[in-house]
Formats: C-alpha cells, sequence, structure tokens
C-alpha cells in the first residue's frame, strides 16, 4: 500500500503538473494528474492475480495535451452536448462554443480536462486519495457565475475508486461533472471491447437526432438492440440496421438509470470473460452515457506505442442527461447560489473465477421519476 507524488511535466505556460500514485493491498494501483483530474493509469488483477492496465491514454503530458478523445479526465462544466452551443437561463440567454459540429461538447474548447488542478493527498485507515479542486471563473467558455469545484478520488482496500462530485456557485449557472476513462478489461491497447459483457440497470434511453441531441422521449430499450436488462455482448447487435446506431455510429447514448435508493445504486456491470475482471458501477446520477469508442480509428499511438483500435475501449459516463438546459422535462441542472452540486460514483473491480458468470437479470427495479 502506498500514495506517492511525481513531477509529470510543465505546461506551455510553465505550469508544474504532478502525477499521484495510488497503490492499496489488492493489487490495484491508480495513477492521477493534476492535469485535467484524469485517471491514466488503472491496474487490476485478472482471476490469476496477473494485473493489467485496464484504461485508455498516452505515456506523457505532451501526449495528452496534444491529443484528443478526453481519456480519463474530468469533464466539465457541462459533460455531453448542449444544441446549438446556447441555453436560457432565468430569462438571459448565454453562448457557449459550438465545439462539435454546430453543438457545445464536453465543456467547450478549454474544458475541465485541459485545466491544472489543484490537488491534496490524504490517508485515511485503508482508504487513501487526492482531493483536487478547480475555481471556474465567470464567463469562461460563456458560462455564468464563479464556480468551485472538487473532485475526490478515494482508492479503497476492496478494490473501489470512490469519486466524489461537489460544486458551489456565486451566481446562477449549469453543472454537469463526470469521468470520462475509457475501459478495456482485457489491458489498454489488446484488442477491441466487443465481446465484452454489459449489463444496464435502464429500463429507458433516451434517442437523438442525428446531430446526437436527444430528442426529448424517454424511449422503452425492450425490443431494440439498446436493451442491456441481461448480460449481452457489446458487439452482438451494434452494427444492427437501427436508427439509432447509425446516427451514433454505435452506441453513444443515455440511458435512464433505474433508482432504487436515494443512494449510489447499481447502473452497470462489465465482464470480460478472457480475464474474468469485472467492473461494477454505482452512482447517484440520473443518467448513464454508454460509449462505445466509435471515433477511435485504429490510428491513435496509446501507451507503450500501442496503436487503439477501433471500438478499442469503452466509455461508462455518469452524468445528469444531455441538452437538459434545453429540456424541461429533463432533470434540472441549475446550480443556485447557496445550493451545492453533489454526487458520487464508485467503480467496483472483481475477478470471476469461472469463465461463466452469475450475473443476473435486472428484474422489476424501481423507476427513476423525473419531476
Amino acid at each position: 500500500m502506498g500514495l506517492k507524488k511525481l513531477a509529470f511535466g510543465k505546461t506551455a505556460d510553465g505550469k508544474r503538473v504532478d502525477l499521484y500514485t495510488l497503490t492499496n493491498a489488492g493489487g490495484m494501483e491508480v495513477k492521477i494528474t493534476t492535469y485535467g483530474a484524469m485517471v491514466v493509469s488503472l491496474v487490476v488483477p485478472d482471476r490469476n492475480g496477473k494485473p493489467a492496465d485496464v484504461v485508455l491514454g498516452y505515456d506523457s503530458l505532451e501526449d495528452y495535451i496534444a491529443g484528443g478523445y478526453y481519456f480519463g479526465c474530468i469533464v466539465g462544466r457541462y459533460a455531453n452536448r448542449i444544441a446549438g452551443g446556447k441555453f436560457t437561463l432565468y430569462g438571459t440567454e448565454y453562448r457557449l462554443a459550438a465545439n462539435d459540429g454546430g453543438n457545445h461538447l464536453h465543456g467547450g474548447l478549454r474544458g475541465f480536462d485541459k485545466m491544472v488542478w489543484q490537488a491534496r493527498e490524504f490517508e485515511d485507515h485503508a482508504d487513501m486519495g487526492v482531493r483536487f479542486s478547480y475555481l471556474s471563473p465567470d464567463g469562461e467558455e460563456g458560462y455564468p457565475g464563479n464556480l468551485a469545484c472538487t473532485v475526490v478520488y478515494t482508492l479503497g482496500a476492496a478494490n473501489e475508486l470512490k469519486i466524489d462530485y461537489r460544486a458551489a456557485t456565486d451566481a446562477a449557472t449549469i453543472v454537469n461533472l463526470t469521468q470520462h476513462a475509457y475501459f478495456n478489461l482485457a489491458g489498454s491497447g489488446s484488442g477491441d471491447i466487443l465481446n465484452h459483457e454489459l449489463m444496464i440497470n435502464a429500463d429507458r434511453f433516451t434517442p437523438v437526432d442525428g446531430r446526437l441531441i436527444p430528442t426529448g422521449e424517454l424511449r422503452s430499450v425492450a425490443g431494440t438492440p439498446f436493451d442491456f436488462t441481461r448480460s449481452t455482448a457489446i458487439g452482438a447487435r451494434i452494427d444492427a440496421d437501427d436508427e439509432q446506431l447509425r446516427f451514433g455510429k454505435g452506441y453513444d447514448h443515455n440511458w435512464v438509470l433505474n433508482k432504487e435508493v436515494d443512494g449510489p445504486c447499481l447502473a452497470v456491470r462489465a465482464l470480460e470473460q478472457h480475464s474474468g475482471r469485472t467492473l461494477e458501477v454505482y452512482t447517484t446520477q440520473p443518467g448513464l452515457q454508454f460509449y462505445s469508442g466509435n471515433f477511435l480509428d485504429n490510428r491513435i499511438a496509446g501507451k507503450d506505442g500501442q496503436i487503439y483500435q477501433h471500438r478499442g475501449g469503452f466509455c461508462l459516463e455518469t452524468q445528469h442527461f444531455p441538452d437538459a438546459p434545453n429540456q424541461p422535462n429533463f432533470p434540472s441542472t441549475i446550480l443556485d447560489p447557496g445550493s451545492k452540486y453533489e454526487h458520487q460514483t464508485i467503480y467496483r473491480f472483481t475477478a470471476e473465477s469461472a469463465r461463466r458468470p452469475r450475473f443476473r437479470p435486472f428484474q422489476h427495479p424501481v423507476e427513476y421519476h423525473i419531476s
């Protein structure tokens, strides 16, 4: 077990960037950098105890600065898309960068993924972690209000990585933070993820138009390629003749999570059969963006010179719904002065001892009711 801090380089304007390494007794190691509060490495053992890094990324700070794809970063102020790069809040229209085909995506041209965060490490009994903070000034990327953000990563003894998000503002604004890790449970750079099996605890998803903006409908997954209520290989239906899959070039959609308790609920189980590695995601958020790495293009040189294949990683972004500021029927993402933004997501890793999992289907969950 241990926690250490090393220099990771400097940005073009001379800001120092650090790299924190957290290691527990269960064979799990997490490396997180102050640039973008990014998870750059996440090592977990397989069923035979063999470790592997299960997130995609780069070897150097320079590659993270030059590269795209949001590997492992914290996304903000607003994760996902906002239609037309604009929204109206209490009668005032705000215009944001249109950095995605006319839409605003993942916080704009210089979102939280491109900022150097302040960091402070801590150790508490069997847990250890790093508290990252960033003050987003009023008007940054077009957003109103000074937004003080804190993201706390905690590594527990039971191979859990817990992420706590908090934010407060001095003027009404919108906020939607998430973690944008790309997972490959067979190991980073080991091929595509189409044989990974997923279960998503959601009876509905939010269909999109050709711009990948939600239509406002909450559509049942029943009878569609979006039904992951039973353990299903990602590749089983990804190329089906379905308009939504054509729009996303695969899966790039928000699922409406079934909420059973007020605290973190099980949102996803993912399994890679060969290694036995299993990932469970718990969250307090109402939505989950499952993205199947459709824009990875077989040309990206990642860690150790590995070429990341098309669909070589998948994202499980716990979130509020895309374009919620323009969708009055979606859960609100407005944060007012005096209110607090608080959410939690937990990644729990285990290894199946047998080649077949004992995943039970999600049955009769209590649905999340939009108010």
